[in-house]
């Protein structure tokens, strides 16, 4: 028995075969369909599953489901994307082209639903009923379980975190439009926009800064990636922008504590994974000044970027059974 495990982004496609516990045999990687056609995103999963099904001579008939963790929104009762932030297509059709295509049960929930439900049963969280998976990456978002129950939302996605206001007054845009979201501040498309803003206050500490050179003397030119790395160089400014990334990542995982009361968080995603000390410091640090709750132990996830993979290997060995929206 085998089955597939695929996680859509906005730049990457990811698809994986896996055997009955759950280990991975082989993969493919390609970039996401950005073309306005509502089914170049299954008939690329379609592709990479069937590369990676021949090339380990597994039978199609050997196949008894399909997991599929992707960025959202979703519409999950109708299987489908709706206008998804970061990709230019209306509506994208997941669930009914693969399962009519390999004729097994297809499972589809957002990216870090798929993360949390893969650190339930593969990862940190196996004995922890209730558990959030937190990712800092291009963006912010998590996946829930309260007391063993995972949480979904009407249409599933109850779980954007990274939209929460951690900002009242709302200096910075996120990229949905909105003010003030945690996102916008302490994400890798949001600290290059934190950054501007603390040189806008101080530009004389810009210039003093190797963040000066690195950017060309341009603030806009800035990236997440520069600022960590010259902040692991010992860099006075690039410090003060992730400390500050940090204290707005404590409030938003204390909002997450005080809302969910989770005992344990998992926290992955680039950001996360690259810049362990930088960015997990700060919320152990700080989280204390905004909590109610007692605090959730926190810890980076053991499976790194595949955490989401074994989400939707779990979604398709039935081993999470998803509530009937």
């Amino acid at each position: 028995m085998y089955v597939i495990g695929v996680d859509i982004g906005a730049t990457y496609t990811r698809v994986v075969v896996a055997d009955r516990d759950g280990s991975i045999i082989d993969r493919a990687k390609t970039r996401t369909p950005r073309v306005d056609d509502s089914l170049a995103v299954a008939r690329n999963i379609i592709r990479l599953a069937r590369q990676i099904l021949n090339r380990g001579g597994i039978p199609e008939d050997k196949l008894r489901g399909i997991g599929v963790g992707s960025i959202g929104p979703l519409d999950m009762k109708r299987g489908i994307l709706t206008r998804p932030a970061n990709l230019p297509i209306e509506r994208i059709e997941i669930v009914k082209p693969l399962s009519d295509e390999f004729g097994v049960p297809t499972y589809l929930v957002n990216d870090c639903v798929a993360a949390v439900i893969g650190e339930r049963y593969f990862g940190a969280g196996k004995e922890d009923e209730n558990l959030v998976y937190i990712t800092i990456s291009t963006g912010i978002g998590c996946g829930v379980y309260v007391n063993g129950h995972l949480l979904l939302g009407k249409d599933g996605n109850a779980h954007e975190v990274g939209h929460m206001v951690v900002d009242a007054e709302g200096r910075l845009v996120c990229g949905c439009g909105k003010r003030g979201h945690w996102e916008a501040y302490s994400s890798g498309s949001g600290i290059p926009q934190l950054a501007r803003l603390i040189i806008s206050q101080d530009e004389e500490a810009f210039r003093e800064s190797i963040l000066y050179e690195k950017s060309g003397r341009d603030p806009g030119n800035l990236d997440a990636k520069m600022i960590y790395d010259s902040a692991k160089e010992g860099d006075s400014l690039s410090l003060r922008i992730v400390r500050e990334a940090g204290r707005y990542n404590a409030i938003g995982v204390a909002n997450v504590i005080n809302v969910y009361d989770p005992s344990l968080i998992t926290m992955g995603g680039s950001v996360t994974l690259n810049n362990v000390d930088l960015v997990i410091g700060p919320i152990k640090e700080m989280m204390g000044d905004y909590l109610i709750n007692r605090p959730a132990e926190i810890k980076v996830t053991p499976l790194g970027e595949d955490v989401g993979l074994y989400g939707a290997i779990a979604l398709a060995l039935g081993l999470e059974k998803l509530p009937k929206l």
